[in-house]
């Protein structure tokens, strides 16, 4: 699934990125190895860190945790994290009975203040595609597995709404502070593609 998106051609955003880019490795004005860690480090490290702590203080304030289920976006914004792509969140809870993923079918709407920078899968046509058809296969290429008694549900993000998965909390989580509980949540997590980590 991560592979796919390098057999269809660039965008044009993409290209005029691309050309810039190389202009400014061959004037010595950037590294490229700098730039990729760093659009690494926002993808997987800065960026989502906001979504983890929002799930985090889920998974142990259950007033917050209701707040956050009626309206995403006022308890988001309650602990700092809205703006532009992040006006308008909706967020699903993933429960015994059911678990959530999300997709932007149309493009790539991703709430940017929770989750920084959408991955590349995120918004490659196969998984777009892929991912309302076939969700269970879909996880699959993700590793994640989900018992066959359980629902998944697909949310389709848009101009308008940002979807944010709450995950279940992890077994063995009891005692555990909201930062130690933040270092269990991962990206993929709130996408629905894949699961919080386990304590150690």
């Amino acid at each position: 699934m991560a592979h796919d998106h390098h057999n269809r051609p660039l965008t044009d955003v993409e290209l005029r990125v691309k050309a810039l880019e190389s202009l400014l490795v061959e004037k010595d004005l950037i590294d490229p190895a700098a730039v990729d860690e760093l659009i690494q480090m926002y993808e997987t490290k800065i960026g989502p860190r906001n979504g983890a702590k929002v799930v985090a203080k889920a998974w142990s304030d259950p007033e917050y945790k209701k707040r956050l289920l009626e309206d995403g976006t006022k308890a988001i914004a309650e602990l700092g994290f809205s703006g532009l792509q992040g006006e308008d969140m909706i967020v699903v809870e993933n429960t015994p009975q059911v678990h959530n993923m999300v997709v932007c079918t149309l493009c790539s709407c991703y709430p940017w203040p929770t989750l920084g920078l959408p991955p590349v899968w995120y918004k490659s046509t196969p998984y777009r595609a892929k991912v309302v058809a076939d969700p269970r296969g879909v996880l699959n290429e993700f590793g994640t597995s989900i018992g066959d008694g359980k629902e998944v549900r697909v949310w389709d993000s848009n101009a308008e709404l940002r979807y944010l998965v709450l995950p279940e909390r992890p077994a063995g989580t009891d005692g555990m502070s909201e930062d130690q509980l933040a270092e269990l949540v991962t990206r993929d997590s709130m996408i629905g593609t894949g699961l919080p980590k386990s304590p150690a």
